[in-house]
């Protein structure tokens, strides 16, 4: 169970603070159930509403920093999620942003990357699919990464870099 001012990731959401737990009063919403109240950190005006007893299944507790900086520096050891066939890679894609597991975005973003060249490479341009997951998948782990780590998301992409860079100079 999750406390006021807990941090968790939901679903499309990305990193959202729990502001309160209770019992909205809300159309088609079971007034008896208990539900935690979350304010996403992208977008403070929002609100969503998840209930308690189903929440393992669509939230985790935020990244620590510690836990951040692990995931940084793993991602030259993920495997590209490569899969050949267009339906499966797209579900593939789905079920690795609606996760909001960092390795699976990292995972994500490897296989794009490598699409993306192979296509330029055959002079094709990037399909519209591909381009939207990894923009979704980069977004998604550059939000979590930039809150555990106090930074602004668009300074992720060089930070992992150097990371990176500095770890296989050692």
């Amino acid at each position: 169970m999750y406390e006021i001012g807990d941090y968790v990731i939901k679903a499309n959401n990305g990193v959202c603070r729990v502001e309160d737990t209770l019992h909205p009063d809300l159309p088609n919403v079971d007034k008896n159930r208990l539900y935690y109240l979350l304010v996403p950190l992208d977008n403070k005006n929002s609100r969503l509403y998840v209930p308690i007893d189903t929440a393992e299944n669509s939230l985790r507790r935020a990244l620590s920093e510690e836990e951040a900086w692990e995931v940084i520096e793993k991602i030259p050891e993920v495997e590209a999620a490569w899969i050949a066939n267009d339906k499966l890679r797209e579900q593939t894609y789905k079920e690795a942003i609606h996760s909001c597991n960092p390795t699976a975005l990292v995972s994500i973003i490897k296989n794009l990357y490598i699409r993306k060249k192979q296509r330029s490479e055959q002079g094709k341009k990037s399909t519209a699919t591909d381009e939207r997951y990894f923009k979704l998948a980069e977004d998604n782990l550059y939000a979590e990464l930039a809150f555990a780590l106090g930074k602004e998301k668009n300074q992720m992409r060089q930070i992992i870099a150097e990371t990176i860079e500095q770890r296989t100079l050692v």
